[in-house]
């Protein structure tokens, strides 16, 4: 079985030792930062499965690092989960905003952290990427090397966006229900609001032009496009 790795980006050390303790007895590979500039480092040379990253930081904080790590290639698809002690709607809004998978509030217990990392490493995309190529004109989605072209232009999607974007590209004309993407993107285990669909559509229509994507008011979305 995979021991997956599991990059911990946190200045609190109490925090920091806590839930390395418990991650490590549930037969992951932790490996800890104390600060955003060295996260941003330790991501790169570890390249984890995922990045546990605390929001409020010295020297960077968790939304500047998660940007960063999502414009680099060489990590731009690893799951990331914000740590936060904030609730607010425009704290978890610039979590996701930034290319954030999932976002988790403190103070969280053991058992139920160790569960959300498991629930995030299942949602690896196997579900909604049986395809492995899909042409839709000038764009062109290749699920098995995680690129996306349009027009010849290679643009990086994070994960999530990719796996949305792939989703709705399946099925060109098919309407998705919210609760359907959420089911099948981020999965049964994972809480994400209505917000957070919306940020990701934003964000994909920034890259691939907004035809592409049709709302379905009261419903949730179709692609648009050739099948």
């Amino acid at each position: 079985m995979k021991a997956y790795k599991i990059l911990i980006i946190e200045d609190d050390p109490d925090i920091l030792e806590f839930v390395s303790f418990n991650l490590i007895k549930e037969g992951f590979q932790v490996f800890t930062a104390k600060d955003g500039v060295k996260g941003v480092q330790e991501c790169v040379r570890v390249q984890p499965d995922l990045v546990l990253l605390d929001v409020m930081m010295p020297r960077m904080d968790g939304v500047e690092v998660c940007e960063i790590i999502r414009s680099n290639p060489k990590v731009a698809n690893t799951i990331i989960a914000m740590l936060s002690a904030r609730g607010e709607d425009y704290s978890q809004l610039a979590a996701y905003d930034a290319g954030a998978d999932a976002y988790i509030t403190k103070p969280i217990r053991p058992k139920l952290l160790v569960s959300k990392v498991k629930a995030l490493l299942r949602r690896s995309g196997d579900e909604v990427l049986s395809t492995t190529r899909l042409d839709r004109g000038e764009l062109v989605i290749d699920t098995e090397r995680y690129t996306v072209e349009v027009k010849g232009e290679a643009l990086l999607f994070p994960r999530k966006e990719f796996e949305l974007l792939a989703l709705l590209a399946k099925k060109p004309g098919k309407v998705y229900a919210r609760e359907t993407i959420m089911k099948k993107v981020w999965g049964d285990d994972v809480v994400v609001g209505d917000r957070t669909i919306d940020v990701h559509i934003r964000k994909i229509r920034e890259k691939i032009g907004e035809e592409k994507i049709r709302t379905v008011k009261g419903v949730g979305y179709t692609f648009e496009g050739e099948g």
